[in-house]
């Protein structure tokens, strides 16, 4: 199961319980796009840095491959979306995993995808 970058700022979130059990319950995967783009944020306070690490532990991170960048190109030409989500979505394609986000809308459209939203 690959994580959005979103369920990981939830999972690290007081009240989203629903969201750790559920990491928790999955072997889980994130893109190298999300460590980057939760860890990268400039406004994050030290504890929720601590909290969203302690995550990235528990998740295998996988590399932006070759195959992953030419996926999310042809991605992008299909439709309008953000390079961030358009990695995460390759990577979802080429590793032929579901993908968990709050976002369902955003990922949809991709027939390849299988697309769970974990706090619904």
């Amino acid at each position: 199961m690959l994580l959005d970058s979103n369920v990981l700022i939830y999972a690290a979130e007081p009240g989203y319980e629903a969201a750790r059990r559920f990491i928790a319950a999955h072997e889980v995967y994130v893109s190298a796009a999300s460590k980057i783009e939760v860890l990268g944020y400039h406004k994050l306070s030290a504890e929720n840095r601590k909290k969203l690490e302690l995550l990235f532990e528990v998740a295998s991170c996988l590399p932006i491959t070759d195959e992953i960048v030419e996926t999310a190109v042809l991605l992008r030409r299909q439709r309008k979306m953000s390079l961030g989500d358009a990695i995460i979505a390759a990577t979802a394609v080429v590793h032929g995993m579901p993908l968990a986000t709050v976002n369902t809308v955003d990922f949809q459209w991709i027939e390849t995808i299988t697309v769970i939203n974990p706090l619904a």
